[in-house]
């Protein structure tokens, strides 16, 4: 989710800092001068810069080397025989360092990949999750330019030529066979693609989504084999910049909703939880803005998170807002909706601090239409929160 982008939407929490912490371990670059703050709000020179253009596809599916993050984001439930539904979180992450590209060294780390996995299993009252990170090249990872192709050793994700997702995860406590299928074209977030993090021209990201994917395969947790069906949701996003002076983090909910389509909503917040930027997208199953200004792909829809419960980890010792309510409302009619987001679970922090990084909660949620409980449920999806265990340092 970009200044930086959103959504592991997952870098979730301080994702490029700890990559170019990374790289100066194994490529030379001393930590002081990559770690010096003032350096690194100079560095957005050093990589592409978010322009407006016309996303192409397949190309688009596949990495930007020259753009600094980027991630593949996969979140869904799923549903499994004799036993209650399950999240699962798949995410690859490329982060580019200042290392240049004609560097002659094949173990100068000018690309750098990880991958977080993880299950919301309600019997174990928490995630199972496991991490990975490795340099591009030498056949042990790679993201590939022209499709979705992204590898981390055994950790697999690729796009095939019909459509299809396929990922393969190999952790010690558990596994994951799963393909994704997609029933529509790519759905552009923000301006055609374009999606605004604050209000400077550059504080955006590419960003794209694929709602409503068809999940089957199969799950494996102790060796023990279950095979599921379900719903699922994709987010590729890549930028260059940072977030704006004063914002520590961002939540992010993506749905599946009920009736084919899909509600998408981010706000960016400041050290005191203030609101520094939001955005909602209310779509229809064919993909449509619902409620949009005539002649605009824009909804004319504000929204607003408010939270309702916290949820304190013994872990990082963060505050979650793993409840929360969204008021959705419509800029011409001056009405407004009522949802609510009920988590699956409220164990479901990830600690990446082997990898990218710090802890962030990504968590499998209920929708649902008006202010109680029990009210109808609309919708399952993700909801992602970040600098909640300290500010995400980007």
């Amino acid at each position: 989710m970009s200044s930086t982008p959103l959504g592991a939407k997952a870098l979730r929490r301080s994702f490029l800092e700890r990559s170019l912490q990374t790289a100066a371990l194994i490529g030379g670059t001393p930590p002081a001068l990559v770690l010096a703050r003032g350096n690194m709000e100079n560095q957005a020179s050093e990589f592409e810069a978010v322009r407006p253009r016309r996303l192409q596809f397949p190309d688009d599916h596949g990495a930007h080397p020259g753009f600094r993050t980027e991630w593949w984001y996969l979140t869904g439930w799923l549903e499994r025989r004799d036993a209650p539904p399950c999240g699962v979180q798949i995410t690859f992450f490329r982060a580019r360092t200042r290392h240049p590209e004609a560097n002659p060294s094949r173990f100068a780390p000018t690309q750098l990949l990880f991958a977080h996995a993880a299950l919301a299993l309600p019997e174990e009252g928490r995630l199972l999750h496991d991490q990975r990170a490795a340099r591009s090249g030498f056949g042990l990872a790679q993201a590939a330019v022209h499709d979705t192709q992204v590898q981390i050793g055994p950790w697999k994700l690729v796009r095939t030529t019909d459509d299809h997702y396929r990922a393969q995860i190999r952790s010690q406590t558990f596994e994951l066979e799963l393909a994704f299928k997609a029933p529509g074209e790519p759905l552009l977030q923000g301006n055609n693609g374009v999606s605004a993090k604050g209000p400077n021209p550059e504080q955006a990201s590419f960003y794209y989504s694929r709602p409503q994917l068809q999940v089957s395969g199969e799950i494996r947790v102790r060796s023990q084999a279950q095979s599921v069906t379900g719903r699922a949701w994709l987010d590729h996003e890549w930028s260059s910049t940072l977030l704006e002076t004063g914002a520590v983090g961002w939540d992010w909910v993506g749905i599946n909703l009920h009736d084919g389509g899909s509600l998408t909503a981010f706000r960016i917040r400041d050290t005191q939880g203030n609101t520094r930027w939001r955005h909602v997208a209310w779509r229809d199953p064919q993909g449509r803005p619902e409620k949009s200004q005539p002649g605009s792909t824009q909804s004319a829809t504000d929204v607003l998170f408010e939270p309702l419960r916290i949820w304190r980890s013994i872990r990082s010792g963060a505050d979650w807002p793993v409840s929360i309510r969204l008021r959705l409302r419509d800029q011409t009619s001056k009405t407004e909706r009522i949802l609510r987001l009920i988590p699956l679970l409220d164990d479901q922090e990830v600690d990446a601090r082997a990898s990218t990084g710090g802890y962030y909660w990504e968590g499998a949620v209920r929708l649902v239409e008006g202010d109680h409980p029990e009210a109808p449920e609309i919708g399952r999806g993700y909801l992602e929160l970040t600098g909640y265990a300290g500010a995400v340092s980007l």
